[in-house]
């Protein structure tokens, strides 16, 4: 089966897709969620950072389509989060201090900001 075929679909399994892509990315997975350590997050929810970049790790945004049972979205799909922010990401920690949609906005802020700072990085490809 050609690549082309197997991106959009076909017999592959969503892991194999998923490996075609990240080979058009350039970078390997397990490369950038050792790169979220140690990091300032990227995720920006007031009063919920712990100021601890040691517990920073790569907080995977959910989207339909991109994740499902078993399986979490590509690791250029997340932001870099210390602990604190990824347990109100993932809910763990409770809040009422922002809607779900305000949560799902600074989450999806921190990815945008989190892919910039691999790309300069050459981490990925622009």
């Amino acid at each position: 089966m050609d690549r082309q075929r197997a991106v959009g679909g076909g017999q592959k399994t969503a892991a194999a897709r998923l490996s075609l892509v990240q080979q058009d990315v350039g970078v390997s997975m397990a490369n950038l969620r050792k790169e979220a350590r140690g990091r300032k997050c990227t995720v920006r929810i007031p009063g919920y950072c712990n100021g601890n970049p040691e517990t920073s790790v790569l907080a995977h945004y959910r989207l339909a389509g991109t994740c499902g049972t078993g399986y979490k979205p590509d690791d250029t799909q997340a932001a870099i989060a210390c602990n604190g922010y990824h347990d109100v990401i993932d809910g763990r920690t409770k809040t009422t201090d922002f809607t779900y949609d305000e949560l799902r906005l600074m989450h999806a802020e921190g990815v945008m900001r989190t892919l910039e700072i691999w790309r300069k990085e050459g981490l990925i490809k622009s």
